[in-house]
């Protein structure tokens, strides 16, 4: 039985993946010159369908937490890991123009540089970290804190609602000035 459950949530997996590739694609967010142009801030495509994902998640998951039909879990880590993290995906982002999830869908759309470089990167950089990974954690270079521990859904015990309308509500807001400052 147990199989059978790891396989279905692979199996989920896999759909969810291609339909957000499928996404990804169709909002053209696997172009390198939508991402260029995000990083010059003169194309904002990416960072709307960014919040575009991240309002349409917060209120799924104020919907469905409370019934318990979804868990919300968090995965402990610490500043100085995000730092790190964010410096690493920054360095490659700028170099190629794709962030993981934006090379995927550009190796979709059959993109020679996300081909070569985007996944050759991606390969290496995990080769490398596994690698380092110990070495890292031993010298105290990684570590973990509490600060992710807990997510706005463990510590509010109000109904979701309560504070995810008001912060989609101003990510809408967001939303509707970049449009017209790109018109």
């Amino acid at each position: 039985m147990a199989k059978n459950k790891s396989f279905g949530r692979l199996l989920q997996g896999l759909v969810v993946g291609i339909i957000f590739g499928f996404l990804l694609q169709k909002g053209g967010v696997s172009k390198y010159d939508v991402i260029m142009g995000q990083l010059r801030l003169t194309d904002f495509t990416v960072i709307q369908v960014i919040l575009t994902a991240i309002i349409v998640t917060m209120l799924g998951i104020s919907f469905f937490y409370p019934m318990g039909k979804i868990e919300v879990k968090t995965k402990p880590g610490s500043i100085r890991n995000e730092v790190i993290g964010g410096l690493m995906f920054g360095i490659g982002f700028g170099i190629l123009g794709y962030c993981p999830g934006t090379i995927a869908a550009a190796i979709g759309n059959g993109y020679v540089d996300a081909m070569t470089g985007g996944l050759l990167g991606i390969v290496l950089g995990t080769i490398i970290f596994a690698q380092l990974y110990s070495k890292l954690t031993d010298k105290k270079i990684l570590t973990t804190d509490t600060f992710s521990e807990f997510s706005l859904f463990h510590y509010f015990k109000a109904n979701p609602f309560t504070y995810t309308i008001p912060i989609s509500l101003v990510l809408i807001l967001i939303l509707y000035l970049l449009e017209i400052t790109q018109s």
